[in-house]
């Protein structure tokens, strides 16, 4: 099958299942990333703990409300399943896209969600018929990079590692299942590289791995960082 490419969205973030208040940022900050600001989630039943680059995020999520996340609201994004621990066949991770133009729709089919501390106008395009084997895929419209951010919001993005932008995502996904509409768009946005293997890992590669290192956050992370 021929694709079409999708060089009009780009990745925002992409989160990464984490324990109760995150102890694997640890590691992260060990390596030479800055921490940047933490979020609550009122209403979704979950937070996380950020680390910030030019063009990019990357957030350790948990559930911090095992209530909340089984409301009638964020029931349907599934993330109850993602998030669970001891884990199981889903995977870890989340792949939130933004548009580099302006007022585009996700190319992909998807459902609304808008959780109570969105701010008013604001929601998130969940895609459709995305098995718990994959990434969650997400779309943010308004998202802009980091480094974009007004001053009074800038995060840190000078790390000790020497690292600046992320230039290359793969993600590794168990099993032989035809790929979702979603994730066959998110394999020709020209960003990211989807492979099966035997067990879930995202690979992240910064400034085109110009250092010529490589860092494996397994077991506490399913994460290996190129540098």
């Amino acid at each position: 099958m021929r694709h079409r490419l999708f060089p009009s969205m780009e990745i925002d973030h992409l989160f990464l299942r984490a324990q109760h208040g995150a102890p694997e940022a640890a590691l992260l900050r060990q390596l030479g990333l800055s921490e940047g600001s933490a979020n609550q989630h009122p209403g979704q039943g979950t937070a996380n703990r950020r680390f910030f680059f030019q063009n990019a995020y990357i957030e350790l999520l948990w559930i911090a409300d095992a209530q909340e996340i089984h409301n009638d609201c964020t029931r349907p994004t599934q993330l109850a399943e993602r998030l669970q621990l001891p884990a199981g066949d889903s995977s870890p991770f989340g792949v939130c896209w933004r548009p580099s133009a302006s007022h585009l729709r996700p190319p992909f089919a998807s459902w609304v969600y808008q959780p109570p501390y969105l701010p008013a106008g604001m929601q998130v395009d969940i895609a459709r018929h995305t098995p718990l084997t994959e990434p969650m895929w997400f779309y943010l419209a308004q998202a802009t990079a980091p480094a974009a951010a007004p001053a009074e919001r800038r995060q840190p993005l000078e790390h000790a590692l020497g690292v600046q932008e992320l230039s290359a995502v793969s993600i590794t996904v168990p099993g032989n299942a035809a790929w979702s509409e979603a994730a066959q768009a998110a394999s020709t946005s020209g960003q990211l590289h989807l492979q099966r293997g035997d067990a879930h890992l995202l690979e992240l590669t910064f400034d085109h791995g110009r250092q010529g290192r490589h860092y494996d956050c397994r077991p506490a992370l399913a994460l290996i960082l190129h540098t």
